[in-house]
């Protein structure tokens, strides 16, 4: 019998990001910009996607996006790092 259908749930690697932090730096055009994303889960059953976005070593803005569920904020996030990162920012 495998050892793996006994593992712990926290141990597992997780497939989907639940968090992520992009950067966005050209220093010709004085850009330090940071994005940063994560899925927390809510009292009520769903999910959020918080945003934080701003210049490196500035207080940024936040904005939180409530969601149906865990999977649909995880979706949520992969999409806007997807758009991010065609705007030039990386990891």
């Amino acid at each position: 019998m495998s050892n793996s259908a006994n593992a712990d749930p926290e141990v597992q690697i997780e497939m989907f990001p639940r968090e992520l932090q992009l950067q966005r730096i050209d220093p010709d055009r004085n850009m330090r910009r940071y994005y940063r994303m994560s899925v927390e889960r809510d009292l009520f059953g769903g999910a959020s996607l918080i945003r934080e976005w701003g210049r490196l070593g500035a207080r940024g803005q936040r904005r939180i996006e409530p969601h149906v569920d865990e999977g649909e904020a995880i979706s949520a996030l992969l999409q806007l790092a997807r758009r991010k990162r065609r705007r030039g920012y990386g990891s």
